[in-house]
């Protein structure tokens, strides 16, 4: 592939949050195997230390509601889980990020309420005004808001790009049909390849 500008990329971390990748939690106990077993932690946070180094701008994307879920859509059935699980309760530790993946205060952490990360909020206006023409996606699941942000992030006109070996889903089976539907609106690369088009 060809090399990405640092100053221009930056790389989204979906949802490394206890209640969705840690053992015994809400959606962890789904998650959490193919977690451990894809090593996404480690390669993501590999992927946020190449990406800093780069230059490039580091975006830890936390899903996360008021204790009452007066802003969750509950017609969306994956949020209606997360109400039922009383889960991702942006007050409660299980809504935040792992510690883990080592977030820094230079990082641009960014809460939001659906599961693409662009509805409702400010992420495409940071993006913006920092200059990012290239957005690559990891994190969990690959087949929900892994995949919910690289199909927006194509929409807004950004070059995509999804980490194949830093991202997972409930079974291998649904990550790898969700790769195939991204490769319709992005490029897939390993945290080796990210680093090399980077520069590091």
């Amino acid at each position: 592939m060809s090399t990405l500008n640092p100053a221009q990329t930056a790389l989204l971390v979906v949802h490394l949050q206890h209640d969705i990748v840690s053992a015994g939690t809400a959606f962890g106990s789904l998650f959490n195997p193919q977690v451990i077993e894809r090593k996404v932690i480690e390669n993501s946070a590999r992927a946020m230390e190449v990406t800093r180094a780069a230059g490039g701008t580091v975006v830890p994307l936390k899903i996360d509601f008021d204790d009452d879920y007066a802003d969750a859509v509950e017609t969306i059935p994956l949020l209606a889980m997360a109400k039922q699980a009383g889960a991702l309760k942006r007050s409660q530790p299980g809504a935040q990020i792992v510690d883990e993946v080592r977030v820094q205060d230079t990082d641009l952490v960014l809460g939001h309420q659906r599961p693409g990360p662009f509805t409702g909020t400010d992420l495409h206006a940071q993006l913006q005004a920092r200059g990012i023409k290239h957005v690559v996606v990891c994190g969990v699941a690959t087949n929900a808001s892994v995949e919910g942000a690289v199909r927006q992030a194509s929409d807004l006109g950004y070059d995509t790009y999804v980490l194949t070996d830093a991202c997972s889903a409930a079974d291998l089976a649904a990550h790898e049909a969700a790769l195939g539907s991204m490769s319709l609106f992005g490029q897939a690369l390993t945290v080796a390849e990210l680093a090399t088009a980077l520069g590091k």
